[in-house]
């Protein structure tokens, strides 16, 4: 480099290493990671009534709450810490999922699948045997759900299998009753949040696989029919959805994911079509009819039979959307802390609490649920919250997201700055959900902050 009247090389090493003046170090020593993820702290100090009604005073007093109701909960000790109105029948919009999920995991095998048949018709007819899967799909990449079934899957069967044939029938038959809940509003097809409930769809109702909201068909069913006949050259025409006269042989099947994997996507991505047909699965498991009325009888059964008090309970569909159904936060706040009960080693707690040392059965079945609810400002429903407001709430939070245009709803659990876990149920009537969102988000966060020994 020239300039300011002197010159200075710059060299590509020193004279030290040029002639071998410098040593290696040895290799440092192998550093040790601080854990970022970790259980939940045994020793925790225990949360109070009183310092829980305090951290709580001010966010449940928000007029922004409509008419609100609640729940919180230490699942350690097993103390209901706070309550508003808890036995209050309360709108529960989408955590109705959660007495689903729960019912599902008392009942069904976490492996179970559900089949997608065809089998041989009449003379020159496929026969489309719908099972309850509404996660079939066209497209290559396995489609809106995890590991969808392919139709493009049963027609390579069926090409295989050289069965000839110029026309489909759907058979429907596998549900009863009507395909749309009470209290559900035609208006949401359009606008994405449901499709009739038939035994086969693709991508459950949707027109475009890659939105959560896509429009929905009115036809779920046949449009599964007419995409098979479309991958076997078969005129789209002559698909027509009924009983078939006769059946024969299998000629092809496919079958869903894993329940346990179908339950993760309906919590994660509040799925109300797959809520629907793992209603009808449970109903099915109970020897109930597979319909609306069997699938929530299943599910109120399910719970009851589980020692869980379901008085207040009203349910006309397994999802949430309709706004004829009826929760009172204690049933899902109950639900919720049963599954986050301690087990093994960790149910036997220090003394002073009022945990028993036995282990509470249904914990060990209902823990999945915990992984099944979103995380806040991260995952599924809860990633655009906590993010501007609340943020303290933000990677703490796991809950289930419920929104109606006439309620809102949080049901999940929180550690709090002691590492403690708290379950809560908080439900908003009467308050449009942008109103009321910001303010139950304010309760959990408040949760988030407490350390409330």
């Amino acid at each position: 480099m020239i300039g300011g009247g002197f010159a200075a090389i710059a060299r590509p090493w020193t004279p030290e290493f040029r002639h071998g003046g410098l040593t290696v170090a040895d290799a440092p020593s192998a550093a040790t990671p601080t854990t970022a993820i970790a259980p939940a702290r045994s020793d925790a100090p225990a949360p109070t009534v009183a310092g829980i009604a305090a951290a709580l005073a001010q966010v449940t007093s928000s007029p922004d709450l409509g008419a609100f109701a609640g729940q919180v909960t230490d699942p350690t000790s097993g103390t209901v810490l706070w309550s508003q109105e808890p036995t209050k029948a309360m709108i529960p919009s989408s955590t109705a999922k959660i007495m689903l999920v729960a019912a599902a995991l008392l009942t069904l095998p976490d492996d179970q699948r559900v089949a997608t048949r065809v089998l041989a018709g009449a003379p020159g007819e496929l026969v489309l045997v719908g099972g309850g899967d509404p996660t079939l799909t066209t497209r290559a990449d396995g489609g809106y759900y995890t590991d969808g079934p392919r139709i493009a899957d049963l027609a390579a069967q069926i090409k295989a299998a050289g069965r000839q044939a110029s026309a489909i029938v759907v058979d429907t038959s596998a549900y009863t009753g009507p395909t749309m809940a009470a209290g559900w509003d035609p208006i949401d097809i359009p606008e994405g949040s449901i499709t009739p409930i038939e035994p086969v769809m693709l991508d459950g109702g949707r027109f475009d696989p890659s939105a959560d909201y896509s429009p929905r068909t009115s036809t779920p069913a046949l449009d599964a029919g007419r995409a098979l006949a479309a991958e076997l050259g078969i005129d789209p025409a002559a698909v027509r959805v009924g009983q078939a006269a006769s059946t024969g042989a299998e000629i092809a099947k496919v079958e869903s994911a894993p329940l346990r994997i179908r339950l993760h996507d309906m919590m994660i991505h509040s799925d109300n079509v797959l809520a629907e047909t793992i209603g009808r699965e449970l109903a099915v498991a109970t020897g109930r009819e597979a319909s609306f009325a069997g699938a929530t009888a299943a599910t109120a059964a399910a719970l009851t039979s589980a020692g869980f008090d379901v008085n207040g309970l009203h349910l006309a569909d397994n999802s949430g959307l309709s706004v004829d159904d009826r929760v009172p936060p204690r049933l899902l706040d109950t639900i919720v802390a049963t599954a986050a009960k301690p087990t093994g080693d960790a149910a036997v707690v220090s003394a002073g609490t009022q945990a028993r040392p036995e282990n509470d059965p249904r914990a060990a079945a209902l823990a999945p649920l915990l992984d099944d609810l979103p995380v806040a400002g991260g995952t599924g429903t809860l990633a655009p919250r906590f993010v501007t407001q609340n943020r303290e709430g933000a990677g703490w939070v796991r809950a289930k997201t419920g929104t109606l245009s006439v309620a809102s709803a949080l049901v999940g659990y929180v550690l709090d700055r002691d590492g403690r876990v708290l379950t809560f149920a908080l439900m908003s009537n009467d308050r449009l959900p942008e109103v009321s969102r910001p303010a139950l988000d304010a309760v959990a966060g408040a949760l988030r902050n407490c350390g409330c020994s």
